[in-house]
């Protein structure tokens, strides 16, 4: 996984979106076939909101957009045949994105949004990966994430309103 999270990352830093991600069996194992191409500003942010209805910075759903299409492939594969997006995205909401954003305990809430933790968590279990020379896990990513990064990040509210509170 974290080899895949590997290039994904590569061709977003150049620019590049990844249409589609498949994993396409041969004598040797498995080879990963992506589609990359150009995309124009906020398409990240618009695709993410009609799929899955979250609201994200453009950056994050890019990096949540992978995320669902790494995980379609898995799906593809283990199922030897193709996985609708629809079916994706629901299991990747429900056994995913959702479990993920449920390990973060209620104290920490105001720190981030909830796309922008598993974002921050993606980014965390990359680096790990990175480290480890082996995919982590998403779990064990997002509970060391929650313990040494977002524990001692700023509460965004506190940052962002006024210090007089909020305003009604």
């Amino acid at each position: 996984r974290y080899r895949i999270d590997e290039r994904l990352h590569r061709l977003n830093e150049l620019g590049f979106d990844v249409e589609e991600i498949e994993l396409v069996a041969d004598d040797a194992g498995y080879r990963l076939r992506l589609s990359p191409r150009v995309v124009e500003p906020g398409h990240h942010r618009r695709r993410l909101h009609a799929l899955t209805g979250l609201m994200a910075q453009e950056n994050q759903a890019r990096r949540l957009l992978n995320d669902l299409a790494r995980y379609r492939a898995e799906l593809d594969r283990a199922g030897k045949r193709p996985v609708p997006e629809t079916v994706a995205m629901h299991r990747w909401l429900s056994e995913v994105f959702e479990p993920a954003v449920a390990a973060v305990p209620a104290e920490l809430w105001g720190k981030r949004d909830a796309a922008e933790v598993f974002h921050e968590a993606l980014e965390h279990r990359w680096f790990l990966s990175q480290q480890a020379g082996e995919d982590v896990g998403l779990m064990p990513a997002v509970d060391d994430y929650v313990e040494n990064v977002l524990r001692h990040a700023p509460d965004e509210r506190a940052v962002l309103e006024p210090a007089d509170g909020p305003d009604d």
